[in-house]
């Protein structure tokens, strides 16, 4: 993630520089913890060095993530006008950072459409502030699907002109570690389940339909 922010960084000082897609996973493990999440419980200390997990700040908002078993993603593009949306390419309206959120997450949604799942935008729970987890409460910031169960949860960061979404996408969660490390069961699904298979070309078969998928979104080639 410090590569992300880099390139953020870099991005920003010409915003009209070249849109980036990046895909990654995690060595070793690890639990990020959002930009503004000033504290998180002392036994986590414990449970990372006994399972050998990182524990690292994100510069984006949102709370903890467990990063085992998942795939990250990561869009650095430009805020004011999208690729792909003529309406605001030919003004000189603005976007918020809910309609840039949704537009960036229109190549995930897609992607996964042509992969037979569908998903939708979660709901905010009352223990959203409260609760550390990322992946215990499905916001309207989350991909989930038909059962409620969360597939990705992202996150964004603005500098100048520049926006970095970034979001863990659930591949083979290791949903007892998640059980314990936020002492309740969490609703999350991974890809490896709803595609039925276990081979080694599940991922790659995966970021080249999300990056297929990015690309006629955003009508754009992505660095």
């Amino acid at each position: 993630m410090e590569l992300d922010n880099y390139l953020l960084d870099r991005h920003s000082q010409d915003s009209q520089s070249p849109s980036i897609l990046r895909f990654y996973r995690w060595t070793p493990p690890a639990i990020s913890l959002g930009f503004h999440q000033q504290q998180y419980p002392d036994r986590w200390n414990a449970i990372a060095q006994q399972q050998h997990l990182d524990i690292v700040r994100r510069p984006s908002g949102g709370r903890a993530v467990l990063h085992k078993g998942d795939l990250t993603y990561a869009v650095i593009t430009g805020t004011q006008y999208l690729d792909g949306d003529e309406s605001y390419r030919t003004s000189c309206k603005k976007r918020s950072h809910r309609e840039v959120y949704e537009n960036i997450c229109e190549f995930l949604i897609q992607g996964f459409a042509e992969l037979g799942i569908t998903l939708t935008y979660g709901q905010s729970g009352r223990g959203y502030i409260h609760n550390p987890s990322c992946f215990s409460t499905a916001t309207n910031a989350d991909l989930i699907i038909s059962d409620g169960r969360k597939l990705i949860g992202s996150a964004q960061v603005y500098q100048r002109d520049s926006v970095l979404q970034h979001g863990s996408i659930a591949i083979a969660p290791d949903c007892e570690l998640l059980t314990e490390l936020f002492q309740a069961e969490v609703p999350v699904v991974g890809y490896q389940e709803l595609a039925q298979i276990q081979h080694q070309e599940l991922i790659p078969e995966l970021i080249e339909v999300l990056s297929n998928s990015a690309r006629q979104h955003f009508q754009a080639q992505f660095l």
